[in-house]
């Protein structure tokens, strides 16, 4: 069984092809990595996956159900869930109140919430627990807004994780983060549940090369190739389309 699979999934945008009968597999509790030179098509591969965007042709399959025309709330339902390349917090609430309400969504009361997500005591535990295993214990009365970037990043996994996914999509986590603190961001992915599958689409190398134990290259909608981080570093076409230009 996979838990996430596309078979000849296509997008076009009239004459312009940005996914090219990509076949794809996630296995449960995967750690991999799809990487690519800008304009691959990975953030609309990406969104395929998560019904923001309907495909020209071909499937999606999650936990081997056919989801390709299933709604986005019906596929986090089912356990797909995501973050983004540009944080979505609530900038001007505490960091508890941000995951519980996270919790609250999946639990289905979130727009009963009228008190602050923190004051339901049916879900403060968990939110703190969401928080304590990302080390962020510390920062849970704190604004987002007041947060370094890396912790808002860390903040939204939580969230993530709060709606209990199977299968957990990463765009770019460490993106716009210095270098010191994504290496807080990768030891706290590294602890992530061994049952949850991820995908993280990011374009830092030391990251990926640390993270991932399979990789997929995308270049212009299609898949160059795929294996481990040892393979992808030692295959020639990568480095001519992506490597090379990426530790430029």
């Amino acid at each position: 069984m996979h838990s996430l699979e596309t078979r000849k999934l296509c997008k076009t945008f009239g004459a312009l092809t940005v996914a090219d009968h990509i076949d794809f597999r996630l296995e449960p509790g995967a750690r991999h990595a799809l990487i690519g030179p800008n304009g691959a098509g990975k953030t609309t591969f990406v969104n395929m996956l998560m019904g923001a965007l309907p495909p020209t042709s071909g499937e999606i399959f999650l936990n081997n159900e056919e989801i390709t025309h299933t709604a986005q709330a019906a596929r986090v339902r089912r356990g797909l869930g995501r973050t983004f390349q540009v944080t979505s917090l609530f900038r001007n609430l505490p960091v508890l109140d941000n995951v519980a309400l996270g919790i609250a969504e999946r639990l289905g009361v979130a727009t009963r919430m009228w008190r602050p997500a923190s004051a339901h005591r049916e879900i403060i535990d968990e939110a703190r627990e969401l928080l304590a295993a990302l080390d962020l214990a510390g920062e849970a009365a704190t604004r987002v807004a007041d947060l370094a970037y890396g912790k808002q990043r860390l903040v939204e996994i939580a969230i993530a994780l709060g709606l209990r996914p199977k299968v957990l999509l990463l765009d770019e986590p460490a993106a716009g983060v210095p270098s010191h603190e994504s290496q807080k961001i990768l030891m706290n992915l590294e602890k992530l549940p061994d049952d949850i599958a991820i995908l993280i689409i990011e374009h830092d190398m030391d990251l990926v090369f640390r993270f991932a134990q399979r990789i997929t290259v995308l270049v212009q909608g299609m898949v160059l190739v795929e294996g481990t981080p040892e393979e992808i570093a030692r295959d020639k076409r990568v480095h001519d389309v992506y490597l090379g230009e990426a530790h430029a």
